[in-house]
């Protein structure tokens, strides 16, 4: 009877730690919270031939299937223009970026300045001085780096991008603002659009010009065709840009077109200025550039100024843009419009970043030259025909993101981000956790041992009263 009561309480108390260990391992496992890492950021500078464009984008820092859900927050024109304009004063180009960049340090958290990458892609521009001018090129985008250092960001540098990079880059833009890259289900998780067609894209920029498209046969090893992988999946891509067929430098060809056919080197009839308009331009505003080199004349003299006269013949102006593009190389094959490049036939719907209409004299003047250029670039030049004009869609941008190269690049870049775990947020700390198993764990071990103390010392005087009672003499 001694050894009831003893017995009784070592086994409530076992039982009743065992039940607070499950009890508080099970809430401890099902009451945890998942938290958000939170957002990163990062800061892409389009160095266009004619701009410098800033974005700001951010994405959850889990990512989806290693790449980032991007969604652009911040746009700043940094006045005046171009990086590759600063060639003979490489020093003078950092001062306008700080207007943008004191912005931009007021959109992004001040604690996640450090671990917030920016890129800097240069485009056709800078392409065109690095060919002219590798020395002036170089020096342009060591004075950014410069600039770039005394900065709370992280400069990740700044590089001249490839053609056809910036191409498959604006393809990746506007087929992920389109919707056909993610889309969200009914558990409002991400997943792969089914059966979704991917879009074409277009871009006309200022010294060059893109088309990106997945061709029919996407399979088919074409010299222009680059892979990209984005939210695990490989997409085989045709893309082509096209130095010097940029609108700026395009109508620089033309104007040296139109003064080589000229009579005088002074006095030059222009048929796509408008009717009475007069301008004068100096020979190395449009001669001076790489795009016009072969059209040069023998008594090139940059200062020397050019009147242009606008006859407003249509016409003429169309006749004129037509011989900007070589057809002749091409020898009448399907696979290659012009300029000798081989181009699959256009397949699906395609997406033009729309141009705004600016007011400015130097651009009113240009619209006729303008309109024929873009109507012989996307009918002789990339074969759209009543077919599949339709399919050709003028955009600027999608919801509150421009369809621009910058968008893609950034998510081609959060594949090499590395994603940041989840955040687990407990009942209780880890150190009282551990500390209430230990204790609960013990107080259970030494009530088992008790009791099987107890049932050792029952057991062994069972015996020795058994024993006690064989010898009992009658």
């Amino acid at each position: 009877m001694l050894t009831r009561t003893p017995s009784v309480v070592a086994q409530v108390f076992l039982l009743l730690s065992i039940v607070l260990l499950i009890a508080i391992a099970v809430i401890q496992i099902n009451q945890q919270q998942i938290l958000s890492p939170g957002l990163k950021y990062g800061i892409v500078l389009d160095a266009g031939s004619s701009r410098t464009t800033v974005y700001v984008y951010e994405w959850p820092a889990e990512k989806e299937n290693d790449t980032g859900v991007v969604s652009q927050t911040f746009k700043c024109n940094v006045k005046g223009p171009g990086v590759s304009s600063y060639e003979s004063n490489p020093g003078a180009l950092a001062k306008p970026f700080d207007d943008c960049l004191n912005k931009v340090k007021e959109r992004i958290p001040v604690h996640l300045h450090k671990s917030t990458y920016v890129y800097l892609g240069a485009t056709a521009g800078m392409r065109l001085l690095r060919l002219q001018n590798e020395t002036a090129a170089n020096e342009v985008l060591a004075s950014i780096q410069n600039y770039f250092r005394a900065q709370p960001f992280e400069f990740r540098g700044a590089q001249i991008i490839t053609g056809p990079e910036e191409g498959v880059y604006g393809w990746i833009t506007a087929n992920y603002l389109m919707g056909n890259f993610l889309e969200r289900n009914l558990w409002r998780t991400w997943v792969r659009p089914y059966r979704k067609e991917t879009m074409g894209a277009l871009d006309l920029g200022g010294a060059s010009t893109q088309i990106s498209f997945i061709p029919e046969d996407s399979q088919e090893n074409f010299n222009s065709t680059l892979q990209v992988k984005l939210y695990g999946y490989n997409y085989n891509v045709y893309t082509h840009s096209f130095q010097c067929y940029g609108r700026d430098e395009a109508e620089k060809r033309l104007l040296a077109l139109l003064l080589q056919k000229s009579n005088t080197s002074s006095n030059v009839d222009n048929p796509c200025y408008p009717q009475n308009y007069n301008t004068a331009l100096t020979m190395k505003y449009f001669s001076g550039s790489l795009c016009t080199q072969s059209l040069r004349p023998a008594n090139y003299y940059p200062n020397q100024l050019v009147n242009f006269h606008g006859t407003g013949d249509p016409g003429l102006c169309q006749e004129m843009v037509s011989l900007l593009f070589n057809f002749t190389a091409c020898r009448d094959r399907e696979d290659c419009p012009f300029n000798g490049i081989h181009q699959p036939k256009v397949k699906g719907n395609f997406v033009l970043q729309f141009m705004l209409p600016k007011f400015e004299e130097i651009y009113a003047r240009s619209y006729c030259f303008s309109a024929n250029f873009i109507y012989y670039l996307l009918v002789h030049g990339y074969n759209f025909d009543a077919e599949t004009w339709p399919q050709i869609h003028f955009q600027k941008e999608v919801g509150n993101s421009n369809i621009a190269w910058s968008l893609g690049y950034m998510l081609s870049l959060t594949n090499m981000i590395p994603a940041e775990s989840k955040l687990i947020q407990l009942p209780l700390k880890p150190s009282l956790f551990a500390a209430l198993l230990v204790f609960l764990t013990a107080t259970a071990l030494l009530c088992l041992l008790f009791l099987i103390y107890l049932c050792i010392v029952s057991h062994n005087r069972k015996n020795i009263s058994r024993v006690e009672h064989v010898f009992i003499p009658e």
